[in-house]
């Protein structure tokens, strides 16, 4: 019975085609979803409309998706949607305001995919085992060096690059297989 299935399972019927699991995901999660919607945009309708199209989009895309966990994908999906949604009606209002043509600044886009790509690695990294999850952690949010790694936590160099290059597997094949990231972009901004 859907009602009683755990999320991977949920997520599994889904990839088959199963609505049922996709009415039962929304039964579980647009309360949550809504109020993430709703936090950000302070509008109910807004929040609203931008929880509907996330559903639509996991439903067009469920052949494809590829979900480690459910909660934690729809929270960034929906973040990354308001981020969107509220990135076009700030130059939607800027334009009016000065009359120049669309696309003049993609900064700030380009900030908004950034931050919601490290939300997403943040994801992916959060499910990986502890240590390789510390490991991780040491060289791309502390900048330490392999050596400095094996030192600091008594293992060898080549286990740190062993957990290195498995991290790095897990987030390539996530990226690769999520539909919304671009590879290329993972590559410029976290290969060191």
């Amino acid at each position: 019975m859907i009602k009683n299935s755990s999320d991977t399972e949920l997520v599994h019927s889904l990839k088959v085609g199963n609505a049922a699991a996709m009415t039962e995901i929304y039964n579980r999660y647009w309360r949550k979803m809504l109020l993430v919607a709703y936090n950000l945009t302070k509008d109910k309708s807004t929040a609203q409309e931008i929880v509907q199209q996330v559903l639509i989009k996991l439903w067009d895309r469920r052949n494809t998706v590829n979900i480690d966990s459910l909660p934690n994908y729809l929270a960034v999906a929906v973040k990354y949607s308001v981020y969107t949604y509220l990135n076009r009606e700030k130059r939607r209002s800027e334009v009016d305001a000065t009359n120049l043509p669309l696309g003049v600044n993609n900064l700030d886009e380009e900030k908004i995919y950034a931050n919601f790509l490290k939300d997403y690695i943040g994801g992916v990294v959060d499910t990986l085992p502890e240590k390789c999850k510390l490991v991780f952690k040491y060289s791309r949010e502390n900048g330490k060096t392999i050596p400095e790694i094996a030192r600091d936590l008594s293992i060898s160099e080549k286990t740190v690059e062993a957990h290195l290059t498995k991290a790095l597997k897990s987030i390539k094949y996530s990226l690769k297989n999520s539909g919304a990231l671009n590879i290329a972009v993972f590559l410029a901004y976290f290969l060191k």
